[in-house]
């Protein structure tokens, strides 16, 4: 298996298709890493859409993202499942942040997380505004995540 990258390393680039969904409107677009700099970047990634696990930390995310947004960052969900799979599950959680759609595990695998056959490790990645990762969990069995006060924490430390 691939090695996650080290803490005070840059961050691998990702440029992923995705979408925001904001009460009846969903925005495709691409999402690109280093277009972020000035601000930190929460990288939440999730083995799947529709799952009871994935839901509740990504819509544990949602209710905290006024926290998030207060230091700065914004949150990006990543799975390996289509963009339309997102919209969908977007709308029926009302989830109203990006969620990234790498369906060639290019940026899993970049980011050291896949597991052959199972997809993904539930992992978040915090990077800072100048493009480096500054902190990270990688689970090792996707039964829990990390929470908003752990995550903001270390955003708060930046």
């Amino acid at each position: 298996m691939a090695t996650t990258p080290s803490v005070g390393s840059p961050a691998p680039e990702l440029s992923l298709p995705g979408v925001v969904v904001d009460g009846d409107t969903a925005t495709r677009d691409t999402f690109t890493l280093s277009e972020q700099r000035g601000h930190p970047v929460v990288l939440a990634f999730y083995p799947g859409d529709n799952t009871a696990v994935c839901a509740r930390q990504l819509c544990s995310y949602a209710a905290g993202l006024e926290q998030f947004n207060a230091l700065g960052a914004v949150v990006w969900g990543i799975s390996p499942q289509s963009v339309e799979s997102h919209e969908g599950f977007a709308r029926k959680q009302k989830l109203t942040f990006p969620l990234l759609a790498d369906t060639t595990g290019t940026s899993i695998a970049d980011y050291g997380i896949k597991l052959p056959g199972l997809g993904l490790r539930r992992s978040v990645f915090v990077v800072d505004a100048e493009g480096v990762l500054r902190w990270k969990h990688v689970g090792l069995v996707g039964v829990t995540y990390q929470t908003v006060e752990t995550i903001t924490k270390q955003l708060a430390g930046l």
